[in-house]
């Protein structure tokens, strides 16, 4: 495409500006030829076409406008999203290679032989997918009221729903129907290189219940240093905790045997807690302290985990079934699954 076939810049805001006001309208009286208006516009802005019968539930393609709002406010609000990394992706068949025994290489002189490096071995990931919905209702007086942003409620329930479904998979999902999460992997207290591939390993707490009591000469926080030296080098430069704010708030008191705590807060404006030195993500599906349970993980999750997401979301919008109330049911097609199992450990309650 030539750079002089491409719209402006100040044509693309004003083409955004009456996509948002036609799929407006389109939202609150359900006429079609609303959102016909919107793929003319999308035509002009030379975005890909979007198919007024995208689905077979009779289903509309979200506008590529208001999709990406969402997605932005889902960078923000989901954990997995901050943490792992995501790949867009536009088929649900999509895989990763993992080289097990890391990549060949060696030292050799200007013109000496190159002696055999060992073999790689090299294993597919394949995030299992799952399709994420929300059914955010409001009434038809309220879609009809001028002062109601329709839009804004829109990005703020399909987001929020979508960063609550999303950061429960990535922790607990099972991997049917929805992304597999890194508390239903294989788990177990081996070493690394001792491990099948894509087993967790799990170091224990010292006590059946939760924490050993302090001592002189050992604190209950002597297990999350094991922890933070049990991952390798490479993956502890940008390695994070996760748990949720009640084992937050027992780890928070925890402290040395001279007496200090190895929680510190960010003192300076814009800087983060730390502990031991990382940084810490609160998520509410952790599970509590509580015996067997697996309330802490720490780790790369960059390199550990892989979240695909799926280019496109649809809607249908439903004013029949529950009324006065207009349901409209949003989906869109996600995956995940663990990639490199040793970027990851985890903390487990047993002696």
């Amino acid at each position: 495409e030539a750079r002089g076939d491409r719209p402006a810049t100040s044509d693309l805001k004003a083409g955004a500006k009456e996509q948002i006001k036609h799929f407006k309208k389109f939202l609150a009286t359900g006429d079609e030829k609303h959102y016909e208006a919107v793929q003319a516009v999308a035509a002009e802005m030379g975005q890909k076409a979007i198919n007024i019968t995208a689905d077979n539930d009779g289903g509309f393609a979200v506008p590529e406008v208001i999709s990406d709002t969402i997605e932005a406010e889902l960078k923000e609000i989901s954990p997995v999203r901050q943490l792992a990394r995501v790949v867009t992706i536009s088929t649900s068949d999509y895989k990763e290679l993992v080289n097990v025994r890391g990549t060949t290489s060696g030292w050799v002189g200007e013109t000496g032989p190159i002696a055999e490096t060992v073999t790689p071995e090299l294993r597919e990931v394949a995030p299992t997918m799952g399709e994420m919905y929300a059914e955010p209702h409001a009434t038809q007086q309220s879609l009809e009221d001028i002062f109601f942003d329709v839009e804004a409620w829109l990005n703020d329930e399909v987001s929020t729903e979508f960063a609550q479904r999303e950061g429960d998979a990535f922790i607990n999902g099972t991997g049917s129907n929805q992304p597999e999460g890194i508390l239903t992997r294989p788990i177990n207290g081996d070493a690394d290189g001792a491990r099948l591939f894509g087993t967790i390993q799990a170091l224990t707490s010292g006590d059946a219940a939760g924490f050993v009591a302090p001592t002189t000469t050992a604190s209950p926080g002597d297990v999350l240093i094991d922890l933070t030296h049990a991952i390798k080098r490479g993956y502890r430069s940008n390695a994070q905790w996760l748990m949720n704010k009640a084992t937050l708030a027992t780890v928070r008191k925890f402290k040395d045997t001279e007496g200090n705590y190895i929680w510190r807060p960010g003192l300076e404006v814009g800087m983060a807690d730390t502990l031991l030195g990382y940084g810490i993500t609160e998520a509410e599906e952790m599970p509590d302290v509580a015996a067997n349970a697996y309330p802490i993980a720490f780790g790369d999750f960059m390199k550990g985990y892989l979240f695909v997401d799926r280019v496109g979301m649809s809607m249908l919008r439903d004013p029949f079934t529950r009324k006065p109330y207009v349901k409209f049911y949003t989906r869109k097609r996600v995956g995940g699954r663990v990639k490199i199992s040793e970027a990851i450990k985890l903390l487990q309650i047993a002696a």
